[in-house]
């Protein structure tokens, strides 16, 4: 099982990440679990700076932007 996690307060662009991250996994048929991560002390000890963040298993794969969905399944496979 993958864990995703979105890194961001809570804001339309993290909750769009959230979508895209969300319809990846589906599309790839894998298990996982969303965690959002909404504490900015949180956010900032895993070295973001810039949110919309997305990190798969505590690995962050990208920051300031909403990746597309290939993308996305790329960092999930």
């Amino acid at each position: 099982m993958r864990k995703i996690q979105i890194l961001g307060t809570g804001c339309p662009k993290c909750e769009k990440l959230a979508e895209v991250a969300i319809q990846g996994a589906n599309e790839l048929g894998i298990e996982y679990e969303i965690i959002k991560v909404k504490d900015i002390n949180d956010i900032i000890n895993m070295g973001v700076m810039v949110t919309p963040a997305l990190a798969v298993n505590d690995v962050v794969k990208v920051a300031g932007k909403i990746p597309t969905i290939d993308e996305i399944k790329e960092y999930l496979k």
